[in-house]
């Protein structure tokens, strides 16, 4: 009996643990979070109380913020992420998104989301694109506008416009709170140690304190 009871607590332990690796399943229609109150943290979640659902209205389920491309970073990238803090409509239903907009030879660096998927579509444009294994394959070829490509979950993906016009992405993750990694400011802008770096990338002192300068947020420049 004993044996028994022990063989149904593994597996449902396991199955606690495979509930974890994704957002929960909703358990009403939708969850419009309530302004008054601030989330709720708990061990593994972060949760917005929602507000009575008499009190939701059409245009909780709106968004209209991706008419027009957001702000150009150096690197010839602008990005509109959205997710429930901006968009109550999408909250509880495990999914965010993001408009994603690259001047001519502009770059998405390379990145990755530890908790989604991605899925985009090009709107515009000839975009570079692609994503590496954990063999370290890499999967890349240029898509152009109506394509469509996805990243798997945790694996470090890119884009380039190789076009000679400005490109517009739009992707979808299967997450609410995907979470982003860029791999140039987790190496260089974390303040992991410098001998280290040095020996990992075979860099000397002075070529580290440049990364150093250019991704380290806190770095005096």
């Amino acid at each position: 009996m004993f044996l028994k009871f022990l063989v149904l607590l593994v597996i449902v332990s396991m199955h606690g643990y495979g509930a974890l690796a994704s957002d929960p399943d909703p358990i009403q229609d939708f969850c419009i979070p309530n302004p008054r109150f601030g989330a709720i943290r708990t061990a593994h979640l972060n949760i917005l109380p929602c507000k009575n659902a008499s009190e939701a209205t059409t245009d909780d389920f709106v968004f209209s913020g991706l008419k027009a491309a957001g702000n150009f970073s150096e690197t010839g990238l602008a990005t509109i992420p959205v997710n429930p803090s901006v968009f109550p409509g999408i909250n509880t239903l495990g999914m965010s998104f993001v408009r994603a907009d690259l001047k001519v030879g502009g770059i998405n660096p390379p990145h990755y989301h530890p908790r989604a998927t991605e899925i985009a579509y090009v709107v515009q444009g000839s975009v570079y694109s692609g994503f590496v294994d954990s063999s370290n394959r890499v999967f890349a070829k240029v898509i152009e506008q109506g394509e469509v490509m996805v990243f798997p979950r945790g694996l470090v993906h890119f884009m380039m416009n190789v076009g000679e016009k400005p490109a517009t992405i739009y992707a979808n993750l299967n997450s609410q709170n995907p979470g982003l990694q860029k791999i140039p400011t987790a190496i260089f802008g974390s303040g992991i140690n410098e001998e280290l770096l040095e020996k990992a990338f075979g860099l000397s002192s002075k070529q580290i304190g440049t990364m150093r300068r250019r991704f380290d947020p806190k770095t005096v420049r």
